[in-house]
């Protein structure tokens, strides 16, 4: 499972987090694994239960001012929560408009090896852009090795063995305006709740593989309106050799899924020989693809219509019968 040390949440810059050190650095060393973060308010009062330890805790403006009254009114009740929070090793607290911390805070956080950290974000702005970064790093992911292609917003990822075809499938759709989002090495990510993301790694990015051609780049030879850095990923095809012996789907009624992290994709198997034209037929799943999200099935109307007009001719055929009989 993917996982995120604190130091190196401390290091980025990208995201726009502005984080500093405040106190305990022995547990720069510690580790987040959930996007989720929680704010400990109930935990400062006393209730403890529901409380994560596994997730970054954030104090805002609340969380201190309830503090504070505490402090006011029962200091010995208030250094006892406090005590107790950072009891429970909790992997880090974060700390939000640049709000002090209180002297006791900074004690039990040392004493127990927990970062606290510290931005001048709004609580509001600050969890929101911090659950989008470690959704982004910490979300299940895997690597697929294909081709995934944005046809007509339908993000089509292509499957198969080596020198079947993928990526001069990807480069035919790419002259005809679509448009190329990682090849040879996709880089698969988990959304919640059940969507998935491709793109391609820092290293190919933009780059093609064409036997015979070499590695091209993409974006010099098409320009950028011929990529994209990630594309949501709607539908799996898989390219396979032809064998005349084998059965394919001639009607498109049979629903078939490929699964990949947890989420079920559509799923189709396209066989390919000299004389078919891949690239058309991966265009058109796309826009069928797209009449299915819309609630309308090709495949499943014309067989609704097969029923019917069978029906009819039976009930056609049974009037005859009984009629030649009264005769």
């Amino acid at each position: 499972m993917p996982r995120l040390s604190i130091s190196e949440l401390l290091s980025e810059e990208e995201a726009g987090l502005d984080l500093e050190l405040l106190a305990g650095a022995r547990g720069l060393s510690r580790f987040v694994q959930i996007p989720r973060i929680q704010k400990p308010g109930l935990a400062l009062a006393g209730y403890t239960k529901n409380l994560h330890p596994d997730r970054i805790q954030v104090l805002g403006a609340t969380e201190f001012s309830y503090l504070d009254e505490l402090y006011q009114r029962d200091a010995p009740k208030a250094e006892s929560h406090v005590a107790q929070l950072c009891s429970m090793d909790i992997c880090c607290f974060i700390v939000t408009k640049n709000l002090k911390p209180s002297a006791h805070l900074l004690r039990e956080v040392e004493r127990h090896n927990i970062p606290l950290l510290r931005t001048h974000h709004q609580s509001s702005t600050f969890i929101s852009l911090l659950t989008q970064y470690l959704e982004e790093r910490l979300l299940p992911q895997t690597n697929a090795h294909g081709v995934l292609v944005d046809v007509l917003g339908v993000g089509v990822l292509l499957l198969g063995k080596s020198g079947i075809g993928k990526s001069e499938c990807a480069l035919d759709l790419i002259i005809r305006g679509h448009r190329l989002v990682a090849d040879d090495v996709v880089r698969v990510r988990l959304k919640l709740p059940a969507v998935l993301f491709g793109e391609g790694n820092d290293l190919l990015h933009y780059h093609m593989e064409i036997r015979g051609l070499g590695i091209i780049n993409i974006k010099h030879l098409f320009g950028v309106a011929a990529i994209r850095e990630r594309k949501k990923i709607d539908l799996v095809i898989e390219l396979v050799e032809w064998q005349d012996a084998h059965e394919y789907d001639r009607l498109g009624l049979e629903q078939r899924t490929y699964e990949l992290l947890g989420v079920n994709l559509p799923f189709l198997t396209i066989p390919v020989r000299p004389g078919r034209n891949i690239t058309t037929i991966v265009e058109v799943a796309a826009r069928n693809q797209l009449l299915k999200e819309m609630g309308y099935h090709s495949a499943t109307e014309f067989e609704a219509r097969l029923e019917q007009r069978t029906a009819e001719t039976a009930r056609t055929h049974s009037h005859t019968i009984i009629g030649d009989n009264l005769e």
